[in-house]
């Protein structure tokens, strides 16, 4: 009898699980055919041999950013923005931003960290911590998820709003809607005016200007590609995709202004959000499990060089994440490169050859 009633509650809860409104409006995606990571973007363990600087206090510098005199910026899941010694022996809060969750990381030509924080928008840190907002919305449309950000010369900001219908916490659900929620947009410092460049993105993440910043790149990480938005020249004002069909979910990117981007992968694809997302009813059912039962990061380290032309480079790899893991930002200073991580409770510094 007590079976006969546990088979009635399972099938009950079952009933209101398949009734109950999804959380999402998806609609069908047919990924191209995953390569993997084979020909240019083959395995090495070449990331073994990186420097790690644990977190004192904290996880989840998903940027990082290093200022003129070789400090270490990173921004954390409680709203802190953190500072290293170049050693990273000494750690203290630079500034706290409440409510919110810092993202994409930047210095400007004055010394001022610009932050990308996926609540409370654009934002501005002296060399003191004092905080400025610089934008929070476009023509009256909200940034729900300000990502990250380039600067270029002129001090014009170039920065992503990864979604403008779900948060961060529910990044989940833009990458299974499929709908294309995202947008870039600039911010020019000197008339406060904040304009937009591309619309319907598929998740905008990572922000890049080229060498001679006459194009900017913004990852597309719900199409596992790079789109190119032309600045200067014939083709200003138009876009194009720069490379398509990544073997994982492209997060950040960033330039070393000298011809090649560093992009982040902070996981391979995942099969099962693959086979998935042709059918946008299954999507819906996948939308309504709880988060740890959904379609997750699979652990990894990779970081992808990149030249101008969207050619691969170079690779740097964590295989199995043993060391190196969830890399979600690239930064290049010097022959360092420091990578961020959503998740992990480390920077990490690796010496380019």
């Amino acid at each position: 009898m007590k079976a006969k009633w546990i088979g009635y509650g399972l099938g009950a809860a079952l009933g209101v699980f398949l009734v109950w409104p999804s959380n999402i409006d998806a609609v069908s995606y047919e990924p191209p055919m995953d390569k993997g990571f084979t020909g240019d973007f083959s395995f090495n363990d070449d990331l073994h041999g990186a420097e790690v600087l644990s977190l004192q206090d904290g996880h989840g510098p998903e940027d990082v950013a290093v200022d003129a005199e070789g400090r270490i910026y990173g921004g954390l899941h409680d709203g802190r923005v953190i500072r290293l010694s170049s050693d990273g022996k000494n750690q203290e809060t630079f500034a706290t931003i409440e409510g919110g969750r810092p993202l994409g990381l930047h210095f400007d030509n004055a010394g001022n960290l610009i932050v990308a924080d996926a609540w409370k928008g654009l934002l501005s840190f002296s060399p003191s911590g004092e905080m400025t907002v610089l934008s929070t919305e476009h023509s009256g449309r909200p940034f729900e998820f300000a990502d990250d950000l380039d600067i270029a010369s002129d001090g014009k900001i170039y920065f992503s709003d990864a979604s403008d219908k779900y948060n961060q916490p529910d990044y989940r659900l833009d990458l299974l809607e499929a709908r294309g929620h995202g947008r870039l947009l600039s911010y020019d410092p000197a008339t406060g005016e904040t304009s937009l460049l591309l619309d319907g993105l598929y998740f905008a993440n990572g922000i890049a200007l080229s060498k001679n910043e006459d194009f900017v790149l913004v990852n597309e990480t719900g199409r596992y590609r790079i789109t190119r938005y032309w600045l200067k020249g014939e083709k200003a004002g138009t876009s194009d995709i720069f490379i398509d069909n990544l073997p994982g979910f492209p997060d950040g990117v960033s330039a070393n202004r000298n011809g090649i981007f560093w992009l982040a992968i902070p996981s391979p694809r995942n099969p099962a959000m693959d086979s998935a997302h042709p059918t946008p009813w299954l999507k819906g059912l996948i939308s309504k499990l709880p988060t740890f039962m959904q379609p997750s990061a699979i652990k990894q380290g990779t970081v992808i060089g990149l030249n101008e032309r969207g050619e691969v480079v170079r690779t740097l790899h964590d295989r199995d994440g043993d060391k190196v893991f969830m890399i979600t930002s690239a930064e290049q200073v010097g022959d360092q490169l420091y990578l961020g991580s959503l998740e992990a409770p480390q920077i990490v510094r690796f010496k380019l050859r």
